[in-house]
């Protein structure tokens, strides 16, 4: 007896596992009914608004420098890029609606037409997400677009983390002008 229940569990959590993967529609089901009511709120648009107007026309080689400055900042004393991201109003806006969550969210950021954060509740690893799948598979997939990526495992939570995001249109254009990623603590929704 005690045999068959060693090599049971295996299949359980490889079972677990493989559902963790796909993430469970109640990841999506809970992004639909909480934050989409505030995701394209006046605050959030004008923002993104405000840096698309700043960073339209940038070369890629600006970008990537940019880029290169946060990386160097992560973790440092002196972070004046990190430090006017994480100052705005809307990233502490965004750190509210995290505390808010009850554990469910654990991270939200916002990005603007080039895919450079706006905003953010917790640091970010890179600033610039443009070369990634939450911001082509949302930004570049039009108004109404939402992109549910594959859970994988976050060394820095010591959790499963699945990822949401959305594409920001502007209610008075219809301009897709920016992306929101919302991540997502898998434990909550098994």
């Amino acid at each position: 007896m005690f045999r068959k229940i060693v090599l049971s569990a295996p299949l359980i959590v490889a079972a677990t596992l493989t559902h963790a993967v796909e993430g469970p529609p109640a990841m999506r089901a809970f992004v639909e009914a909480n934050v989409l009511s505030w995701a394209n709120l006046k605050q959030v648009i004008d923002a993104v608004r405000a840096q698309n107007a700043k960073t339209a026309g940038v070369t890629e080689a600006q970008i990537l420098e940019w880029d290169s400055a946060w990386r160097a900042q992560f973790g440092q004393v002196d972070q004046p890029l990190i430090s006017q991201v994480m100052g705005r109003e809307l990233s502490t806006f965004l750190a509210k609606k995290v505390a808010a969550s009850g554990g469910r969210i654990t991270e939200i950021f916002i990005m603007d037409a080039q895919g450079l954060n706006v905003a953010a509740s917790d640091v970010t690893s890179d600033f610039w997400q443009g070369d990634e799948d939450k911001y082509t598979k949302s930004f570049g997939a039009g108004s109404g677009a939402v992109f549910v990526d594959a859970v994988q495992f976050d060394e820095s939570a010591q959790s499963y983390q699945g990822q949401i995001s959305i594409s920001l249109t502007d209610p008075e254009t219809g301009e897709v002008v920016g992306a929101m990623t919302i991540g997502l603590d898998i434990e909550a929704f098994l």
